[in-house]
């Protein structure tokens, strides 16, 4: 115990403890199934995990490049190839991070100076505006009006000024599961293709996409490419998220500015793990199922809350459903899902998390990412919602 008085004053006045980690302990408190937080409960293919083993025979242990290791870039460097029809220099465009939020961090910090504006949409990942408040950053939140989350790039350019120096984009969008057209795309490129303004894409759900749409990635659009940090996660694609593995592309003069903080803030990521991915990723197969993995767990959320008081629009990406349950209950999103947790056994998240300023809409998030069972055993607490 300390005995002088120590005077702080905090960098994140506002800031508290995360929503997902508040919901989680309380569905461990509770015995909830946790349909809050996104994380699978379905196991990682036993050929990665065979994999990570034998490179830890192999005595890969010890610190990875900064940078990451060569042969994972250069895997990914192909990846991106096939899919989007992108050259990547493996060598100065492609850094291997521990997850997305270090990569989004790292971004962020590298380029955004006090007094910097950082367009955010709104509801967003809740790890953006920390780290742009941390630079002396100001951000600058849009909108976007639920129940489909698209973006009015009209008023998004009467939002653009001579400060803004960021726009961040998420596509697929968490938690709205929106995801961005070819247009939206070519919209934003004219936007911002005569200004000095930097894009960070995250894109860490690329491969859980439905209803046979094409993920547009920033990396298909060379005018936005050569101005972004594009994000990804390993967590997210192999279902691994306690892994933390991730990765940022990005043309080499962001990839130095990048690599100045990411040194510094974790120097290099998870040796043997990389070393493994970098061999599971040459079976394209590996990860090109997804969608259709992930529509039939989407779908089989959707039929088993049909007949239930919820009003939604099936998730075009990534692995949440949002639901509007006014029908039900006219508390707070925040109280509801604290009822809905201990009285009912199952855990959501309530959407004014993802707000700067709690906005109540009353949506849920819900995450389908998991087994049949365990969907099943949901729908079955749910269906003492109805009256």
């Amino acid at each position: 115990m300390n005995t002088y008085p120590l005077s702080l004053r905090s960098k994140l006045p506002n800031v508290g403890t995360t929503i997902f980690t508040v919901m989680s302990a309380l569905a461990n408190e509770h015995q909830a199934i946790n349909l809050s937080q996104g994380f699978p409960d379905f196991e990682v293919d036993e050929k990665l995990i065979s994999l990570i083993h034998q490179h830890f025979q192999k005595g890969h242990n010890q610190y990875a490049a900064m940078a990451g290791v060569i042969s994972l870039r250069e895997t990914i460097a192909e990846k991106c190839n096939s899919l989007y029809g992108v050259e990547i220099n493996p060598d100065t465009e492609i850094t291997i991070t521990p997850g997305g939020t270090e990569a989004i961090f790292s971004a962020i910090t590298s380029v955004i100076h006090p007094n910097d504006e950082v367009i955010i949409f709104e509801p967003a990942y809740d790890c953006y505006a920390p780290a742009i408040e941390l630079c002396g950053g100001v951000p600058v939140y849009i909108e976007l009006q639920a129940p489909y989350f698209k973006v009015d790039w009209e008023f998004v350019k009467k939002h653009i000024n001579h400060h803004t120096r960021m726009i961040i984009i998420n596509t697929p969008h968490n938690p709205g599961g929106s995801i961005f057209s070819a247009d939206d795309m070519l919209q934003l490129q004219k936007i911002i293709e005569t200004s000095d303004i930097i894009l960070l894409s995250d894109e860490v759900y690329e491969h859980i996409i439905f209803d046979n749409a094409k993920h547009e990635s920033v990396l298909k659009y060379p005018k936005l490419a050569e101005r972004s940090f594009t994000v990804f996660s390993f967590g997210k694609t192999f279902h691994a998220t306690g892994w933390k593995m991730g990765y940022v592309i990005a043309p080499e003069n962001l990839t130095k500015e990048f690599r100045k903080v990411h040194q510094f803030n974790v120097f290099s990521t998870n040796t043997p793990i990389q070393y493994a991915l970098a061999d599971y990723l040459k079976d394209a197969d590996n990860y090109l199922y997804l969608p259709k993995f992930y529509e039939e767990k989407r779908n089989q959320f959707s039929e088993i809350i049909k007949d239930l008081p919820f009003k939604f629009v099936p998730t075009k990406g990534s692995y949440f459903q949002c639901v509007d349950y006014s029908k039900i209950s006219d508390e707070s999103d925040k109280d509801f899902a604290i009822r809905l947790t201990k009285e009912y056994g199952v855990a959501a998240v309530p959407v004014s998390a993802f707000y700067h300023r709690a906005k109540d809409n009353k949506l849920l998030r819900f995450c389908f990412a998991k087994k049949k069972q365990t969907l099943e055993m949901a729908a079955e607490k749910l269906q003492k919602l109805i009256p």
